[in-house]
């Protein structure tokens, strides 16, 4: 038996180990408190590999191209990230830039990192929960979704302006932030935890 909180109403619970395939939900509210472990670890790592891909395609190819009048430019993430760093806005595009790319790539190599190993039988890794607990304490600072939502707001009022183009990297870096809204709703760390104490 583990006692576990309801991570929407707070509600204590008395877990026991569930079979594969199963899932304890809150008495209260009917929120999924803990799902199998096998399910959580398969999905968690999935959209891990799944994001660590499309940041990495997202910051070499075209992101957004604008033409008007002929002329036409167009930049890749990094590009856009960094295009204030000089003076003293430098310290703010560095910390949009980590926030926006940095901390979500790292986030999901991490878990690669952790999780991986666990689920193709491998022994566990080294730290492997320092790890696990690292990229919880990432999670709030990884902002890849903030980022997108500004973009969208000024390529409304640019759109009047000139035409705009979307490279294979803005679809990228969308399916990346839908993964990762995904798994910060679905990730079930109960169960993760629960299995990396039992591989320890």
């Amino acid at each position: 038996m583990t006692l576990l909180a309801c991570p929407a109403c707070d509600l204590l619970h008395e877990v026991p180990d569930l079979a594969p395939g199963r899932r304890a939900r809150c008495r209260r509210c009917d929120t999924v408190i803990v799902s199998g472990q096998r399910v959580s670890l398969d999905r968690t790592l999935a959209m891990a590999v799944a994001v660590t891909v499309l940041i990495f395609f997202a910051l070499f190819f075209p992101f957004l191209s604008i033409s008007e009048l002929g002329l036409s430019n167009s930049a890749t993430l990094i590009e856009i990230a960094l295009v204030f760093m000089s003076g003293w806005t430098a310290p703010l595009t560095i910390a949009v830039a980590l926030t926006i790319v940095g901390i979500p790539f790292l986030r999901a190599a991490i878990l690669v990192y952790a999780l991986g190993p666990i689920r193709f039988g491998y022994p566990i890794p080294d730290k492997a929960a320092q790890a696990f607990r690292l990229s919880q304490a990432l999670r709030p600072w990884a902002m890849a979704e903030i980022f997108f939502l500004g973009s969208a707001v000024a390529l409304v009022k640019i759109i009047d302006l000139a035409h705009v183009g979307f490279g294979a990297a803005f679809w990228a870096f969308c399916a990346a932030t839908l993964i990762i809204a995904f798994e910060r709703n679905t990730t079930d760390s109960a169960a993760i935890w629960s299995l990396i104490d039992d591989m320890e």
